[in-house]
């Protein structure tokens, strides 16, 4: 069980059992799942850092989701939408700025008038860039029809979290009704993939009612879906949300921390050629959490380039970092960052999943 170097054969699955081990492991046997995830990741994506500009340009939603600091009946939240463009305007600054790629995110809505938006928005980013900047979109549940026009209008890649693998799981933390169906979510994510998106999804660790099984399940989930990108991250509650009131039988902050890089590193070593992002979910638990994603299996990070008056505004969970900083503070302090920890920035690169590009192969 102690010697990962057989796991890096991609045709090893780990059971669910032995996953189970690595996520409750310490000591040795966690420095050797990093030690080895990180080498997996240098030989296969190597150590370059893209950048996925994130603009988070509503924060009206039509669900209720127990967890989300957003959610429709949380009156206490300021409602907002930014115009065209001053979405455009961001996309610009992230081209100008060598991002390569932006992820378009608001809470989840679907009407005509919000698929004639998204798609409207995505043209006028294409003739903007000429065509040059990755567009991943992280709207929600649609129609297939919807999903089918946002590709057409240039959208290269959507992420759309199933939050957990476990049916059972997943309804303790949704109001019961078909606006918030954990199959509806699933049947979703295999349209995207249908229409050939890189389809990306994730999880929350340290949730309220899940056990160290769940997280493994989530990871054999994830590869069984074969996904081309991941984001998942640490639960971090909400004051205004349903499951504040489970707050004291959480795991501590710094446990659900732990268990997100052992879940990035294993999901490395399940899935060699995907994208994983650090998400800033890690930031708010410690200042350097991102980048001790990076080092152990990450390849992603979203810098937020969501003009600065909003951002307040959109907080999913509680402390969540960087709401006061500009886009161009928030360039600054990470170009310096990734510098530190021995990693380089791909500059003006997409960054598309080698993973999506070798199924493309494949097929």
């Amino acid at each position: 069980m102690s010697n990962l170097q057989q796991y890096i054969d991609l045709e090893t699955v780990l059971s669910a059992e032995e996953i189970v081990h690595f996520l409750n492991s310490e000591g040795d046997t966690t420095l050797q799942l990093f030690t080895t995830a990180r080498k997996i990741k240098l030989n296969y994506i190597g150590n370059v850092v893209h950048f996925r500009g994130l603009i988070e340009f509503s924060n009206i939603c039509r669900k209720n989701c127990y967890y989300c600091g957003i959610r429709k009946d949380n009156n206490a939240v300021q409602r907002y939408t930014l115009s065209e463009d001053e979405i455009v305007s961001a996309a610009q600054f992230a081209h100008q700025n060598g991002y390569g790629s932006i992820v378009l995110q608001s809470g989840e809505l679907a009407s005509p008038q919000f698929t004639d938006f998204i798609e409207r928005i995505l043209r006028k980013i294409h003739d903007t860039t000429n065509g040059q900047l990755g567009i991943t979109l992280s709207l929600g549940e649609q129609t297939e029809e919807t999903y089918l026009r946002w590709k057409q209008a240039g959208a290269h890649r959507y992420l759309l979290r199933i939050e957990t693998s476990n049916p059972a799981l997943y309804q303790q933390l949704h109001p019961n009704n078909p606006l918030h169906s954990f199959h509806s979510r699933l049947n979703c994510l295999l349209t995207l993939k249908k229409l050939d998106y890189q389809v990306g999804t994730g999880v929350m660790i340290g949730l309220p009612f899940q056990t160290p099984e769940d997280l493994a399940n989530d990871l054999l989930f994830m590869r069984q879906l074969d996904i081309d990108m991941c984001g998942m991250g640490p639960y971090i509650e909400h004051e205004q949300t349903p499951l504040y009131a489970y707050k004291d039988s959480l795991l501590p902050l710094q446990k659900r921390f732990d268990l997100t890089l052992k879940m990035i590193a294993l999901l490395r070593i399940l899935m060699p050629k995907i994208n994983i992002a650090a998400t800033t979910a890690l930031q708010a638990i410690d200042p350097l959490g991102r980048e001790k994603a990076i080092q152990i299996g990450a390849n992603i990070i979203m810098p937020n380039i969501t003009p600065s008056k909003y951002r307040q505004h959109y907080l999913l969970y509680e402390n969540k970092p960087c709401t006061d900083e500009n886009a161009d503070d928030c360039l600054s302090c990470l170009e310096a960052r990734i510098s530190m920890i021995n990693h380089r920035i791909g500059k003006n690169e997409r960054g598309d999943s080698l993973h999506y590009q070798q199924r493309k192969r494949n097929t």
